[in-house]
């Protein structure tokens, strides 16, 4: 349940940074702009709520944070092409903002269950010396 929690604040986030994105920079390729930037802040804050409390890693050094960041952030590149296959498909499909919203969220949505199960086995698998096993 907490999963779900975090990945409703984190599609908030995410959702909420591109409102703003798209409020302050109209400039060419605004829409890719906005989406990337709230892309950027979702991945940030559902991998720093992910590793604390759902899944309760523990990085032992720098190169640790960094390996753990770096297979995170591969794993979100993955599920963030459907995310983004959802929401501008729906954008082009309808030419809405709410058509683009409603996209974003089914997507992010579909994202975060198969994100769960990268992470949870890949990214924050540990092996018996709590260093990632890849």
């Amino acid at each position: 349940m907490l999963y779900v929690v975090f990945a409703a604040l984190s599609t908030v986030t995410n959702l909420g940074s591109q409102v703003i994105v798209q409020h302050l920079y109209t400039g060419p390729f605004a829409l890719v702009v906005a989406v990337i930037v709230g892309t950027g802040v979702g991945v940030v804050t559902k991998y720093l709520l992910d590793k604390r409390f759902i899944f309760r890693f523990e990085v032992k050094s720098i190169k640790h944070q960094a390996r753990t960041l770096g297979l995170y952030t591969l794993m979100s590149g993955v599920t963030t092409l459907v995310f983004w296959a959802f929401e501008f498909g729906a954008f082009y499909l309808f030419g809405t903002d709410l058509a683009k919203y409603s996209g974003a969220v089914i997507g992010l949505a579909l994202g975060y269950l198969i994100k769960y199960q990268l992470d949870k086995n890949i990214t924050f698998k540990a092996d018996t010396t709590g260093v990632n096993t890849l």
